[in-house]
Order: C-alpha cells, then sequence, then structure tokens
C-alpha cells in the first residue's frame, strides 16, 4: 500500500509529491494528458522565475521531482473506492490501495451525460480492458474521446463483443471491419437498472454497455459522493473534500487559476494528508 496516490502531474501535483516525500511518505502520481502550464508562451507571475516559458517551468518542476527519486508514471485513474481506513484506486485496469488520494488533475471539461454517474458500473464503464469481458457476447458502444479509443474498440471487438464505434471524425481504417460505425455524439445514457441504449442524435441506439473513453474522468464519476460548487471541487483551508482521505489542490479546487495557487495548495494537501497518517501510526 502507498500512502500518498496523486492524480495529476501538473504544478499542484508535483508540489504535492514533493511535499509528501519530504515528509517521508511513499508515492505513486498519474497523469496521461499534458498540462495547461506546458503550453504557456511566457510565465512572469511565479515568484523567482520571469520571462520563462510554461514549458520551461515546468520542466524544471518535473526535474525537482526527478531528483527527488519521485516517478510522473502514465496512468488514467478511472475510479476511486473508500475502503474505510484506506482507497483502491483503479489505474487503467490496474488497483493500487493508498491511504490518501489527491486529487490534482487540473480544471474539469468534463461534464457527466445524463444517466452516466447513476448508471456507472452497471453498464457504463470507462476502461475496456477493465470491464470488456463482461460484456462479451452482448452489444456495446465505445463512444470516441481519446486517442486510445480505436484500440480499446478493436480490443473488444477480438474478445468476442459487439462494438458500435461513436465518433465525430469520419471512419479510421485502423477500425475493424466488423465494428459497426456511427457518425455522432452520446447525449444521454438511458436505463433503469443498468444500461438499455444510448441516445445520439434523435434517436436511441439499444445497448448493454457503453465504453465512455474519454482523456480524463470528471472528478464526480471517480469517487461518488464527491461535493463540488459549480465546475470545481469543494474543499476546506486543509485542502480536504467532503470524503475523509480524499484532498483536492490547484484548477480544479476554484478561481483564481494561478500556478502559484496550485503550487501552495499542493503543498497543504499533502502536509495535512502527512499529518493524518503520522496521527494514525501514532495510535
Amino acid at each position: 500500500m502507498v500512502d500518498i496516490l496523486i492524480v495529476g502531474a501538473g504544478p499542484a501535483g508535483l508540489s504535492a509529491a514533493v511535499n509528501a516525500v519530504t515528509r517521508g511518505k511513499t508515492v505513486r502520481i498519474f497523469s496521461n494528458k499534458e498540462n495547461y502550464l506546458s503550453k504557456a508562451e511566457r510565465v512572469d507571475n511565479h515568484l523567482g522565475f520571469y520571462n520563462i516559458s510554461g514549458k520551461e517551468l515546468m520542466n524544471k518542476f518535473k526535474e525537482h521531482a526527478e531528483a527527488m527519486n519521485i516517478k510522473i508514471e502514465e496512468g488514467k485513474v478511472v475510479n476511486i473506492l473508500p475502503m474505510g481506513e484506506s482507497f483502491m484506486v483503479n489505474i487503467n485496469g490496474e488497483i493500487e490501495e493508498a491511504k490518501k488520494v489527491i486529487l490534482a488533475m487540473g480544471i474539469s471539461k468534463v461534464k457527466e451525460l445524463p444517466g452516466e454517474g447513476r448508471l456507472l458500473g452497471i453498464g457504463v464503464s470507462y476502461c475496456a480492458t477493465c470491464d470488456g469481458m463482461l460484456y462479451r457476447g452482448k452489444n456495446a458502444i465505445v463512444w470516441d474521446q481519446s486517442k486510445e479509443a480505436l484500440e480499446e474498440a478493436n480490443y473488444l471487438s477480438s474478445i468476442g463483443v459487439n462494438v458500435t464505434f461513436v465518433s465525430k471524425r469520419l471512419r479510421s481504417g485502423e477500425l475493424n471491419e466488423s465494428i459497426k460505425y456511427i457518425n455522432g455524439t452520446i447525449s444521454e445514457v438511458v436505463g433503469s437498472s443498468k444500461v438499455e441504449a444510448v441516445v445520439i442524435g434523435e434517436g436511441n441506439v439499444p445497448a448493454d454497455a457503453v465504453f465512455m473513453l474519454r482523456d480524463a474522468v470528471a472528478p464526480t464519476a471517480l469517487i461518488e459522493g464527491l461535493e463540488t460548487e459549480g465546475n470545481f471541487i469543494a474543499v476546506n483551508k486543509n485542502m480536504e473534500t467532503n470524503i475523509e482521505g480524499v484532498y483536492a489542490s490547484g484548477d480544479i479546487t476554484g478561481k483564481p487559476l494561478q500556478l502559484s495557487k496550485a503550487v501552495s495548495e499542493g503543498l497543504i494537501a499533502a502536509q495535512h494528508a502527512a499529518l493524518q497518517i503520522d496521527k494514525i501510526k501514532e495510535n
């Protein structure tokens, strides 16, 4: 079991990792996308650095982390399950147990579809390799929202799932010929006790499952019961969410969406998480 698992490797996530390790805690940090800082042409408002590109600054943050033996791991966290004193975290099918979790994925542009959260785990999935075998011989929709979508659709087809691929793009030659294709987007997931269909355009397409293969998962879909304020995760002064043991830091907690705020919130989250772990050990 790792002490602290961090979701996101931008300024907030790396700050949390560095401060957790400084306090003697074991850390795993996951990311599957480039953060916004890396794309900034110029940064002038972070103390100690002037007229530096976002990419250069991000590289310095990574070098700092690497010097402390912190490894950024490629992976998309698709589910977090509280287990009393710890959490079971699903990273693309790999399960890691952690005492504390820090969410630092940056501002979330992902919004749940109607029916998505309610039917999560009973037909709605974020990971083909995790849940694909459950739908062997059944009908599944794969929604193209990430670079891995084609590969995962082909994988599902190869294990005997009847796949329909939904995409706004033209059909790719890399998609297996046996896979049905629909040009469009999904607007709703339909079902009472399980997935029964998805809404595409003006009609319903029957399905036993729908794989939402996005680059990121909405925070409220990652862990059940997470409180939000608008599009942001609600936190207290210690960066604690309403779920004990789960913290959030950086842009995902709200404005101002600034680098210095993200770094400081990562520090606060890591310090408090480490303190709580130490208290448990003392007891």
